[in-house]
């Protein structure tokens, strides 16, 4: 939301009734596959998908990995559909709702992972990548999702555009190796927000060193 210290007593009592009202109304899932690596010349064949992982920035990220999970969670369609109708009545709600949602996506994929890694063995892992990130084109959204099955288990689908629909949705991989990995710093390098990112103009970053 552009607050840079602790929020002013108005925004936090926004954030908090916002808060309530999307808690009560997001449906928060996921869906994973585990892929075998296959590194050619061309790119990265993750399993069955039927098109390759291409990119200078993913085949860093997966050097040295022979498996990856790949993954989308979704908040649901409600989500989508609070920061609409907030935005009939209260654009102040609706860009409060809409930036707690997009945090909130994220929280998913956290405890998705915590979970995933709890079943699945995976001695050393990589952070998650998403389409779009670095140069791993976003194009591959449609494919990533027809291998998860996505829309059927999630309903979650993709538009010609490459948007994730709901919005309030992530698709990621991670690498998984037998040896140690890189996990290097998440970042401004490879981000393709770095020349209008905020947090860069105000000398942060988003991430940190994992």
């Amino acid at each position: 939301m552009g607050v840079r210290e602790v929020p002013a007593e108005n925004i936090a009592g926004l954030l908090e009734r916002c808060e309530k009202r999307v808690l009560d109304v997001i449906r928060p899932n996921y869906v994973y596959r585990e892929a075998e690596l296959e590194f050619t010349e061309n790119g990265i064949r993750a399993g069955d998908m039927n098109e390759l992982l291409t990119g200078s920035d993913i085949a860093r990220h997966l050097a040295g990995c022979t498996k990856a999970v790949l993954f989308a969670a979704t908040l649901s369609a409600e989500a989508d559909k609070l920061i609409r109708q907030a935005a009939v009545t209260d654009v102040a709600e609706s860009f409060a709702i809409d930036c707690l949602c997009s945090a909130a996506v994220e929280q998913v994929c956290d405890a998705a992972e915590e979970e995933i890694f709890s079943v699945i063995e995976a001695p050393y892992r990589t952070w998650r990548f998403s389409p779009g990130y670095g140069d791993l084109p976003l194009g591959i959204q449609g494919s990533f999702l027809k291998m998860l099955n996505a829309q059927r288990r999630i309903g979650l689908t993709v538009t010609d555009s490459m948007l994730l629909i709901p919005s309030k949705s992530v698709t990621a991989l991670i690498g998984i190796s037998d040896a140690p990995v890189s996990r290097g710093k998440r970042g401004c390098g490879s981000c393709n927000m770095r020349e209008s990112c905020a947090y860069r103009r105000g000398g942060k970053s988003c991430q940190v060193r994992t």
